[in-house]
């Protein structure tokens, strides 16, 4: 037994369960398990690459939400250590993300900052409840073309507000909303300054170059080091942090309770309610797609008290909504991280830069925070996925362009409200035109024989009604739950009369987690109009992503050639 697997086990008698497995946070599980030297090694370097990640980008959102570099830097080290330590996935990685700033800027300019700390404050009450009443699996159902047609809004704006810094424009005030923002940059464009676009270009340049060429390499902190020598070292007349905030203050502030009234509380609690509705999204989404890129499972609803308790100290602290970020999250599993420590450790070298060098901040130019943003928007724009369901009918469409012109023209939290409501009202009129009556019973069911001759190494599964993404869900926790992964699966689609595009995305998703796993996907009878959706999503019949049979009997025969192997004896 090594040395490390001793210090794994003593972890483990230090942390008895006292909580059920659905409420234990992840971290508590892995040093359960067992925590030796060599993981801690790996999950402090993925830390320490996530942070030099997060540290530009963290101030870059903290100034883009109206408030300054320090509260982004705040927040994603006391927000990010809790996401890590207290909620549901192994490799979480939580603080400031862009689907916040919108949110944040207005409450900000309606409520000043007292306001959004005290809104942040119960958002957090709110999550942390909601993932108690087991409110997490609840998430999922928001559609996607409603989720896509915010977030591609959320890009919109985000690369909007950063024009006039970008441009070096001289402005008194930029306006918040998206036409009189605009209208104000066009009547400004006589004050913009050519050294600024230089600096701008440059850090874009940088980034761009660096993710092509060389994506291990931070190019965020590359970018925005390079542009702060040169400014320094050449004077140049661009603003810098330094100038646009010079009483920032620097080093982490004591906790304190904001102070609040009955009537300040109602008037945040509707984005308190906004906030808590966006973490709760953002966090899943990026949980369910550190699950495709690690194969761990999260726990959707302690990941929602964590999500909770982090907001909750964040406001604590002055600090801005956090919630899990999938970029930083991606970065931290290409970077060797597996397990929660690999968060904290971010938090903590986060934390070490405000203690040691925040004055540092003081040199960063502006224009070169502005790039970095734009490489936010272009990341949360979802082009690929907006572009596809622009290919999907118009119910689908009608709803993707309403949500995403009401977040740039309107308001986020209409826009959410709206595109439900306008899904759920589409989905239930497909539900009513796709009613049949037929035969009362599925003659393939009564074959016996090709039951009995399922070959070894394959696993069947029969779906029944219209299939939309949250069935998916179900039928991936059924499939992991197996003790033995099969080499085909067979999915029997007879009964399944419609499919939407939620739920052809989320069948996407599935064949693309099974392909990576060496697993073969079968699909039998297919009807037409799943057959339509699938070929939009390119998993059409003859596309080599998935087989198609035309019945059972049929997807019996592809699943022998799949696994090589004979038919069972009857």
């Amino acid at each position: 037994m090594s040395r490390g697997m001793v210090s794994g086990r003593n972890v483990q008698t230090m942390l008895p369960r006292v909580f059920p497995i659905e409420f234990t946070p992840k971290l508590f599980s892995v040093l359960r398990q067992g925590y030796d030297g060599r993981r801690l090694r790996a999950d402090i370097v993925a830390g320490l690459t996530v942070a030099i990640v997060a540290l530009p980008l963290s101030m870059a959102l903290g100034i883009a939400s109206g408030a300054t570099p320090d509260k982004g830097l705040i927040t994603a080290v006391v927000a990010g250590l809790l996401i890590s330590a207290l909620g549901g996935s192994r490799v979480q990685i939580g603080g400031p993300t862009g689907a916040f700033v919108v949110i944040v800027f207005t409450v900000i300019a309606q409520h000043g900052y007292d306001g959004l700390v005290l809104a942040t404050l119960l958002a957090g009450l709110i999550l942390t409840i909601a993932g108690y009443l087991r409110l997490g699996r609840l998430v999922k159902y928001i559609p996607h073309p409603v989720v896509t047609g915010f977030t591609a809004g959320i890009a919109v704006i985000i690369a909007s507000s950063q024009v006039k810094d970008f441009l070096g424009l001289r402005m008194s005030a930029v306006p918040a909303d998206f036409l009189p923002k605009w209208a104000a940059y066009l009547h400004a464009i006589g004050s913009l300054n050519p050294v600024a676009i230089a600096v701008g270009a440059a850090a874009l340049a940088t980034i761009i170059i660096l993710r092509r060429t060389a994506p291990r390499i931070p190019g965020f902190l590359v970018a925005v080091v390079l542009t702060s020598i040169v400014v320094a070292a050449l004077s140049l007349p661009v603003d810098t942090i330094g100038s646009r905030f010079p009483n920032m203050a620097t080093g982490m502030p004591l906790p304190h309770f904001p102070s609040f009234s009955v009537e300040k509380v109602q008037q945040v609690l509707p984005a308190a309610f906004t906030i808590a509705f966006l973490a709760g999204i953002e966090s899943l989404l990026s949980a369910v797609v550190a699950d495709g890129m690690t194969g761990f499972r999260h726990r959707s609803n302690q990941e929602m008290v964590g999500q909770g308790v982090a907001n909750f100290a964040s406001a604590l602290f002055g600090g801005l909504p956090a919630t899990g970020a999938i970029a930083r999250t991606a970065t931290n599993i290409k970077a060797g991280g597996r397990s929660p420590v690999a968060g904290v450790s971010h938090a903590l070298f986060l934390l070490l830069f405000i203690l040691f060098g925040s004055k540092l901040m003081a040199f960063v130019p502006m224009a070169a925070l502005a790039a970095i943003l734009f490489m936010v928007a272009w990341g949360m724009s979802e082009r690929r996925h907006f572009l596809g369901y622009l290919r999907m009918p118009n119910g689908d469409r009608i709803v993707l362009l309403l949500t995403f012109a009401l977040t740039i023209l309107v308001d986020l939290t209409v826009a959410i409200g709206v595109g439900v409501t306008l899904a759920s009202l589409i989905f239930m009129a497909r539900m009513s035109s796709t009613v049949e009556i037929g035969a009362g019973f599925d003659g393939e069911d009564e074959d016996l024989h090709q039951r009995d001759a399922i070959p070894p190494g394959v696993e069947v599964f029969r779906m029944s009604g219209p299939f939309f993404f949250g069935v998916v869900g179900g039928l991936m926790d059924t499939f992991r739950a197996m003790g033995q992964q099969p080499r085909a699966i067979i999915l029997r689609m007879r009964l399944v009369p419609m499919i939407d595009a939620s739920g052809a995305t989320a069948l996407e998703g599935l064949v693309d987690e099974a392909r990576r796993a060496g697993i073969d996907v079968i699909l039998s009878g297919v009807q037409p109009q799943p057959q339509e959706m699938l070929r939009r999503v390119h998993l059409g019949n003859g596309n080599g992503r998935v087989r198609y049979a035309d019945d059972f009997a049929g997807a019996l025969q592809l699943a022998q050639i799949a696994v090589g192997g004979d038919t069972r004896d009857a």
